[in-house]
């Protein structure tokens, strides 16, 4: 029984090791293919009119729980309501237009712009240690402002819970074009944006968080590992040259000292300097001695300290805009070269393959014990 059970698991063992290496090769095939010169991916602009998703989930809840005849009313209805309102809203345009108009012509003024209807455009940015989407960020604003006005709105939903100091620095930037533009932004916080990510959201005109979503962290951190012991303890020795009194501060092999620890500090204090100046820059109302210590907030917490302006999902401030506006999902997706694909699928089947020896090894054990 004990044999049988070891030749199992060998065979087991033996699958797996096989499927590992296949991975590893098909990763480096992957990863090689990518970084061949002409490797340009390139991407595409989505847009998608989430004011119809909203009515299209209305309908299809409306069907499943009213009967026919309490549906044909509500449809009749609602086309009535529907007429009523775009009669209404035409009646104001007009007595806001002859209102302007006037008001134009007493200021000796000879343009006549129409009046236009307000449009909200949403964004999002889900952000890792490196604001990898970043890159595809940048191309959503840049499109955005091609056609968006000062009577238009940006909606941002922001997860992020921070990272690196320049790449945030960057995603950002990349915000900040909205406030040149002179394009109203609204940022709504589900889970967290803290440190980079608060970085981000002091730029909007008006910041939205749900009850509990993370906020703050406006501080800097930083860590090393060091194996100088390690290697002294070993008798191997570690070289490190430099040019420049402060090249290098801290490292991972050489010896430490306390003048490189107190340069490492310094810059900390630095960065954090010029992070509490870019806040309040953006949201001069913060007592920022108060809040730039880096501890977080809940969402009730953050609005008692004026970290943000109000509290609210993303789901709830979208869909009554939606009421009244017309609101468009932008985002730019990248394209996927074969290379990926095939990485993607192999990647796939393998963990499906896996998943089944396991089981069937599983299986094996508990039926024999």
């Amino acid at each position: 029984m004990l044999i049988e059970l070891l030749t199992e698991y060998g065979l087991f063992f033996a699958k797996a090791a096989t499927f590992v290496v296949a991975a590893f090769l098909i990763v480096g095939a992957v990863a090689a293919a990518s970084q061949r010169p002409g490797h340009d991916k390139g991407g595409e602009l989505h847009v998608k009119k989430l004011n119809d998703q909203y009515e299209d989930m209305e309908i299809a809840i409306r069907s499943a729980v009213m009967d026919a005849a309490s549906l044909k009313a509500y449809d009749k209805s609602k086309r009535s309501d529907e007429k009523q309102k775009a009669k209404d809203q035409k009646k104001a345009a007009k007595l806001k237009h002859a209102k302007e108009k006037q008001a134009k012509k007493k200021q000796d003024t000879a343009t006549d712009e129409p009046v236009e209807e307000k449009t909200v455009y949403v964004l999002d940015f889900d952000g890792d240690m490196k604001a990898s989407e970043v890159d595809g960020f940048r191309e959503e604003i840049t499109a955005v402002l091609t056609i968006a006005k000062a009577h238009d709105e940006v909606v941002l939903k922001l997860e992020s819970p921070g990272g690196m100091v320049h790449a945030y620095g960057l995603a950002a930037s990349q915000l900040a074009r909205f406030k040149s533009a002179g394009v109203p932004l609204t940022i709504c916080v589900d889970k967290v944006a803290a440190s980079g990510g608060y970085m981000m959201a002091c730029i909007a005109d008006k910041i939205l968080a749900a009850p509990f979503a993370v906020i703050g962290s406006i501080g800097v951190v930083a860590s090393i590992p060091n194996f100088n012991k390690i290697l002294k303890k070993n008798d191997v020795d570690y070289e490190l040259l430099t040019a420049g009194e402060h090249k290098r501060t801290l490292t991972m092999l050489g010896e430490n000292t306390d003048e490189g620890r107190k340069k490492f500090v310094s810059d900390l204090e630095e960065t954090h300097t010029l992070f509490k100046d870019f806040v309040t820059d953006y949201r001069p109302q913060l007592d920022i001695a108060a809040v730039a210590t880096g501890e977080t907030w809940y969402g009730q917490q953050a609005l008692a300290k004026l970290l943000i302006d109000d509290i609210s999902t993303s789901d709830e401030y979208i869909t009554s805009l939606a009421k009244t506006s017309p609101v468009y999902e932008v985002s730019y997706v990248e394209k996927k070269h074969w290379q990926e694909k095939l990485g993607m699928s192999a990647q796939a089947a393998l963990t499906g393959s896996f998943e089944k020896v396991f089981s069937s090894v599983s299986n094996v054990w508990n039926t024999r014990h």
